[in-house]
């Protein structure tokens, strides 16, 4: 175990000029805020740690340093969360002497959060970090999911080494990561090389434009719902709604709908950690970025404190919560089964892998109607891939 205040700087913010929302009624008053006064102790009880990252090397977003106690000033200024969610602001992890050193240490002190089954909040800084995740989630050989929310797509052909816009390289090939799935969201095809999204596509990973998004919001919830990671890149934001940032597009997602995608992570079941990078705000106007991305870190707090565990009780042929639906396809040697929680009206499909365990993936409802019509969805295929059939 590591000494958390060894590695973490308090929350350090001058009090603001306007305060729209005071004492009981905003974001500060649930929230446990490491302000110095007392040492970091055993964090017992926490459902979600907030830590900001000021570090931006590594990468061409010079500033993006400045983005943690940006965001927090925005975030601070926002109602109180709902229910009894407990949540802590650690602060801002310490940089290292080297950017290598800042990966190192982050990856301890997520590690350490994680063992507590404390989901940690990471605001960036960039998505060269990312390599701390993954050490971190990998660190016990345990296989984990990601979804990345990006106009691009972090990877590229050429072997260099890693930085903001390469990241997924580091990742997919490392020896030692656990990573098993990817879910790349929002990527804009004008922005994207052909020759990646077909290598991603011949990995089996889901990938879903921003205008197929636009199209279905809906269906991207049930892959927020099968990952680990969720990892926003403000750069999927336009810029007209998100200024503050070294790649911005004149197209990506608006607010609203950058917003709703957060919350979908919060109520995943699995999710085990949710990070927003790039906000630059040497680059913003008049705070327009870090106000949005405090509200993507809002929205995930909200939808995590409504969320209702469901994973756990899907092998219960007898729970009362489910209703399992057998579907006959010419196309398949045994029925494909549905399984739809009567609570939250959510779908899964279940998914026998070579040892004939069942393995649940999340699906829609959609994915169901479509097994009716004798068709067999994508994510039935895709899913048997993983599983190596």
């Amino acid at each position: 175990m590591i000494d958390l205040n060894q590695y973490i700087d308090p929350v350090c913010l001058d009090k603001p000029g306007v305060e729209p929302l005071k004492g009981s009624s905003a974001f500060p008053h649930n929230v446990a805020v490491n302000t110095g006064n007392e040492p970091i102790g055993e964090l017992d009880g926490f459902a979600v740690a907030i830590i900001g990252v000021p570090d931006d090397r590594a990468s061409a977003n010079t500033g993006a340093a400045l983005a943690p106690d940006a965001v927090r000033k925005s975030l601070y200024s926002f109602s109180r969360l709902p229910g009894r969610l407990k949540v802590t602001d650690l602060g801002n992890f310490r940089p290292g002497a080297s950017f290598d050193d800042t990966i190192a240490g982050l990856r301890d002190v997520l590690l350490q959060l994680l063992s507590k089954n404390i989901v940690p909040v990471v605001i960036g800084g960039t998505s060269a970090l990312m390599p701390a995740i993954d050490r971190a989630l990998s660190a016990g050989k345990q296989k984990w999911s990601l979804v990345s929310v990006d106009s691009r797509i972090d990877f590229t052909a050429e072997k260099r080494p890693s930085d903001s816009l390469n990241w997924m390289n580091d990742l997919i090939y490392r020896s030692g990561s656990g990573l098993s799935h990817l879910s790349a969201i929002g990527h804009q095809t004008y922005l994207t090389d052909q020759q990646v999204v077909n290598r991603f596509n011949r990995r089996h990973y889901d990938m879903m434009r921003i205008g197929e998004v636009r199209a279905a919001v809906h269906e991207t919830e049930p892959l927020f719902r099968d990952a680990s990671v969720a990892v926003f890149d403000i750069g999927s934001v336009r810029q007209s709604d998100a200024p503050g940032t070294f790649l911005p597009s004149a197209n990506g997602f608006y607010g609203e709908e950058i917003c709703l995608l957060s919350r979908y992570a919060g109520l995943s079941d699995n999710l085990k950690v949710f990070s927003v990078m790039e906000v630059n705000p040497a680059l913003d106007t008049r705070m327009q970025t870090s106000h949005l991305a405090a509200q993507l870190i809002w929205f995930f707090l909200e939808g995590f404190s409504q969320k209702q565990y469901e994973v756990s009780f899907l092998s219960d042929q007898n729970s009362s919560r489910f209703t399992r639906y057998h579907v006959t396809l010419s196309d398949l040697e045994s029925e494909a089964i549905f399984i739809k929680s009567m609570i939250t009206d959510r779908w899964w499909m279940e998914i026998r892998n070579p040892a004939g365990e069942p393995q649940h993936l999340a699906c829609s409802y959609e994915d169901y109607l479509m097994a009716n019509r004798d068709q067999v969805p994508i994510r039935w295929t895709r899913g048997l891939l993983r599983y190596g059939h």
